[in-house]
């Protein structure tokens, strides 16, 4: 038989504090010895996790280079890097049960599930932006260099990161959008097509004539620099307006929004000279004042106030003050005239 240690509490006093330097030396040796013994695992897992952080990083890169052939770095990108932190994850796992025998894969995978939804609630908005970027980069509803407008910002895409969608704005800003907000609101995509119709409302008096404007206008647009040929220009009578008759004008040019911006301009330009060299006019906005005078007596008598009130019930139109007058007052003045009248014809006589 294999003689016994000595049982270190049975000289135990209670309630009293008792150091035994012999039981310290102990456990620091059985530390020490489990240690020595667990050195070859150890450096096995360090092995393990160092080839698995370089089997990482070898897939993620070919992941990118693939993806980058393909004119999608941006995915690659973002792809790449959860790949490769899945690998790190795996690997550390397999490096754990290397150093730990006795630790049951089973229960890390499960502390890693309780762990990940704490994790979860703590960086919801990072994970919901992250997952946002990489659906996007995967549909790919607009591209590196489309143009777009999307919550009030109208800009040129830069790049799609991990978190936010970079546009670079016409003025020279730059907005950092998140990719939540991207993917879950409307986004105007204006160079999703080659081609772009832009249009504009020119006013002609009622007097000149509108055919005549029409194929004046037309060919004002047609001839404009930058209006492109393959689609027709289209002439309109969009609306007889309070002063003038409103001509739509539609055209077609390349979806850039700085060739929009100039053949914009240069189609103003040749409408505005066309038109004032066939004297067709383009009239200023008039409006048209009704003044009431509020000291005439009949002021309050619908039956005989101006014009510009309601029609009474009976539906006829009040007469104009200049014409009907209060009818008591006409009927003083015709008998005041005819006993002017009478006066006359008695002293004549």
């Amino acid at each position: 038989m294999l003689p016994q240690a000595p049982d270190s509490t049975a000289n135990d006093v209670p309630e009293q504090i008792d150091l035994n330097p012999g039981a310290i030396l102990e456990k620091i040796d059985s530390w020490v010895d489990g240690l020595v013994r667990l050195v070859p695992n150890i450096v096995v897992g360090i092995v393990v996790l160092i080839a698995f952080i370089f089997l990482a990083r070898f897939v993620a890169r070919t992941f990118e280079r693939r993806t980058a052939d393909r004119n999608r770095e941006n995915l690659g990108r973002v792809a790449g890097g959860f790949i490769k932190w899945i690998i790190y994850v795996f690997g550390f796992l397999i490096a754990a049960t290397i150093v730990m025998p006795t630790l049951n894969p089973g229960d890390l995978i499960a502390g890693l599930g309780v762990s990940s939804v704490a994790i979860g609630f703590a960086f919801k908005d990072i994970l919901q932006n992250w997952l946002a970027g990489l659906l996007i980069l995967l549909r790919q509803p607009f591209n590196i260099g489309d143009q777009i407008v999307i919550n009030g910002f109208e800009g040129t895409v830069e790049r799609i990161e991990t978190r936010a969608t970079i546009i670079s704005l016409y003025n020279n800003e730059r907005a950092i959008i998140p990719n939540s907000d991207v993917y879950t609101n409307a986004v105007r995509v204006k160079t999703a097509n080659a081609l772009t119709r832009s249009e504009y409302d020119v006013g002609i008096g009622y007097g000149d004539s509108i055919p005549e404007a029409i194929d004046v206008i037309r060919k004002a647009v047609e001839g404009a620099e930058g209006v492109d040929g393959s689609k027709p220009v289209d002439v309109l009578t969009w609306d007889l307006a309070a002063s003038w008759v409103s001509i739509r004008i539609r055209w077609w040019t390349h979806s850039e929004r700085a060739n929009v911006v100039r053949v914009h301009d240069r189609v103003l330009t040749a409408v505005k000279l066309a038109l004032d060299a066939a004297r067709i006019d383009i009239p200023y906005e008039t409006h048209v004042n009704l003044i009431h005078d509020q000291t005439e007596e009949i002021d309050g008598d619908r039956a005989n106030q101006r014009e510009g009130w309601p029609l009474p019930k009976d539906g006829k139109a009040p007469r104009q003050g200049a014409v009907g007058e209060n009818p008591s007052a006409q009927k003083e003045d015709e008998e005041g005239s005819a006993n002017g009248v009478s006066k006359r014809r008695n002293s004549t006589e």
